[in-house]
C-alpha cells in the first residue's frame, strides 16, 4: 500500500515515468517561487509605505500582492494534483487557468504602480 500523501493523488492509477512526475514537481516549484515573489513585493510595498502617497495605494497594492501570492500558491498546488492524477491514470493533461490569474494579478499591480508614478511625478 502506498503511504504517500495526498492519497487522493498517489492512491490512483499506476506509477508514471519518474521524469514526468519530476517535471510536474518542478512546475509546482515555479508556481511557488512566483507566489513568494508576490508576497515579497507586498512586504516591500508595506516597508516603503512612508514613501508612497496616497495611503490607499499602499493598501491596495500590498493587498493585491499578498492575495495574488496566496492564490498563485493555491492554484499551483491544485494544478500539480490534477496533472499528477492525470499522469497516474494515463489521461490527457488538464488545462489550467492559473497562468491567466497570475497574469491578471501582475498586470493589476503594474497598473497600480503606474497610477502611483503619475500621482508622484508633477
Amino acid at each position: 500500500m502506498d503511504t504517500r500523501r495526498p492519497r487522493r493523488v498517489f492512491g490512483e492509477g499506476q506509477e508514471p515515468d519518474p521524469r514526468f512526475t519530476l517535471a510536474n514537481e518542478r512546475t509546482l516549484l515555479a508556481w511557488l517561487r512566483t507566489a513568494l515573489a508576490l508576497v515579497v513585493a507586498g512586504v516591500a510595498v508595506v516597508a516603503l509605505s512612508e514613501l508612497i502617497t496616497p495611503e490607499w495605494l499602499v493598501e491596495v497594492t500590498a493587498g493585491a500582492a499578498f492575495l495574488g501570492g496566496a492564490v498563485t500558491a493555491s492554484l499551483g498546488y491544485l494544478q500539480w494534483q490534477r496533472v499528477e492524477r492525470a499522469l497516474r491514470r494515463r489521461e490527457p493533461l488538464p488545462a489550467g487557468i492559473g497562468a491567466v490569474v497570475v497574469l491578471a494579478t501582475i498586470l493589476g499591480i503594474a497598473l497600480i504602480g503606474a497610477i502611483a508614478l503619475i500621482d508622484v511625478i508633477p
